[in-house]
């Protein structure tokens, strides 16, 4: 009964801290819910979308709300690692090295256009994603908790960006694409920005923030739903095990172990959010094309047919069918 009562206490923490991003922020509904979802599983967000939705006023919003730090970094084709982790600086009148820590050191932290940037400096910054801390001069130093990044991708330029190799796209939990608000939003839109400045109250702490990201690991996951997740990214591997044969040829690499794992932990994270102690399978459903549209990589064969990552995602979604029964929490309390 205590779990109830924490999970709905949590529900009513995410409600309150999503209500005052929404002050500012119009629309956005679904990329707003995989924000809050990213950060309770402990994941990061690769966000494709053209200039001008929201983005970077999405999260700075967001950590205005939770009193967290907030860094931006513009992504361009000369930046290098140390404007990203930090480096050691001389001071002449003392003679000594110091530190200085870069932007990374946030909670939240925006990487804008990181295609831009080259590959040194993009594998500098999914180091820190992955190991949560920098070593310069052979001093370790940890990124504070909760740490969130989000990525941002332009679609509609090409020239002079460094496109990201599968294996570092593969350490962001979702892909999550934007796309332009309805007229009806866009109207909301330019009368908040040409209005009054609206002023959004902190309602949360990082400490807070953290003891949800503890919670969202005891949210419970059926054993039937985790072989759900194993399946749908097996069939993304290996299809003609899964009775679709025509997908062999039109797919190079599936997706890895960690959509797996995104997924149970997504899944989890969602339920949270929407104040549960257990994940369905719907839950799953859900967050399937996000955490695994940017890990199935397709052939040359599916390009030259027209396909998309989506497109095969949803055939797959359709062959491989979520467990029609769980196990009720009533009998999984006893």
């Amino acid at each position: 009964m205590l779990v109830r009562e924490d999970t709905s206490g949590a529900a009513e923490l995410m409600e309150q801290i999503l209500y005052e991003v929404k002050r500012v922020v119009v629309g956005q509904d679904r990329f707003l819910e995989r924000v809050m979802v990213a950060m309770l599983a402990q994941g990061h967000l690769l966000v494709e979308g053209v200039p001008g939705l929201a983005k970077t006023l999405t999260v700075k919003t967001l950590a205005e709300v939770v009193q967290g730090r907030f860094k931006r970094i513009q992504f361009t084709p000369d930046l290098v690692p140390a404007d990203l982790v930090g480096t050691r600086i001389y001071n002449q009148k003392t003679g000594d090295f110091s530190t200085s820590l870069g932007p990374v050191f946030a909670n939240l932290l925006l990487a804008d256009e990181i295609n831009r940037a080259p590959a040194k400096v993009q594998s500098a910054l999914l180091e820190v994603m992955q190991e949560r801390q920098v070593t310069i001069a052979g001093e370790t130093h940890f990124v504070p908790s909760p740490f969130l990044v989000m990525a941002t991708q332009n679609p509609i330029e090409t020239e002079g960006t460094y496109p990201l190799p599968e294996a570092q796209v593969d350490r962001f939990l979702m892909k999550v694409q934007l796309d332009y608000p309805t007229d009806e939003e866009e109207f909301v839109i330019v009368e908040r920005v040409t209005g009054p400045k609206v002023l959004v109250n902190a309602v949360a702490t990082t400490e807070q923030l953290g003891e949800l990201q503890a919670q969202c690991r005891s949210v419970y996951v059926d054993p039937a739903l985790v072989q759900y997740a194993v399946k749908l990214v097996s069939a993304t591997r290996a299809p003609e095990r899964h009775g679709l044969k025509e997908l062999a040829g039109l797919i190079t690499y599936g997706a890895s172990p960690r959509a797996t794992i995104g997924l149970v932990e997504g899944a989890r994270a969602l339920a949270l959010l929407r104040g549960r102690t257990y994940a369905l399978p719907a839950d799953m459903v859900d967050l399937v094309p996000d955490v695994l549209r940017h890990r199935v990589v397709l052939s040359y064969e599916g390009l030259s047919e027209g396909l998309t990552s989506e497109a095969l995602i949803d055939r797959i979604m359709a062959a491989v069918k979520p467990p029609a029964k769980l196990l009720a929490p009533e009998q999984r309390a006893a």
